[in-house]
């Protein structure tokens, strides 16, 4: 056999010590409970997979003052849908003559993915029209146009740009 160091000792005993306090914290004690009597219920802890619903805000800061200040809308997203054949650009509007042009049926809306070299627009249906809300705007209320992405060329992750008329958002990602 080998002789401890000092700081070997002193190390274990810490080890020792700090053992010790777990257990004799109350609601943990790892001794078998008598018959008949109920032991400390521990409820288990939540599964890593479990989604939470806490969404951090896009535009925090600057990015989110200048869409609500020039344009007066909040809550831009960009969303893959119909297995990725369309893009849904949606926004809420907060002011809603700063926000009407957004809804100019007269403006031609694109969204761009400089990384792809793509250009996609709102495709016109036959029966139903450009795929589009051109309404007044009113505040509180939610809008969205959808862009053509045939052949999902646009990725999720990807980062794009929306042009209408004089509006532009850069950098938005793709959910």
């Amino acid at each position: 056999m080998h002789q401890a160091s000092p700081t070997r000792i002193v190390m274990l005993m810490t080890i020792f010590l700090a053992g010790s306090l777990v257990l004799a914290v109350p609601g943990f004690a790892l001794a078998a409970t008598p018959p008949g009597k109920a032991g400390p219920v521990v409820s288990a802890a939540k599964s890593a997979g479990t989604p939470s619903t806490y969404r951090p805000n896009r535009f925090a800061g600057r990015a989110g003052m200048y869409y609500k200040a020039v344009w007066g809308i909040d809550s831009l997203s960009v969303k893959l849908v119909e297995s990725g054949e369309i893009i849904r650009f949606a926004w809420r509007v907060l002011d809603a003559d700063k926000a009407a042009a957004l809804n100019n049926k007269a403006s031609e809306p694109s969204l761009v993915d400089p990384q792809a070299g793509v250009s996609l627009v709102v495709p016109t249906m036959e029966n139903i029209g450009m795929l589009r809300q051109t309404a007044t705007p009113e505040a509180g209320k939610s809008y969205w146009m959808a862009f053509s992405n045939k052949g999902r060329i646009v990725k999720r992750g990807d980062r794009v740009n929306v042009v209408i008329g004089l509006f532009r958002a850069e950098g938005l990602a793709v959910d």
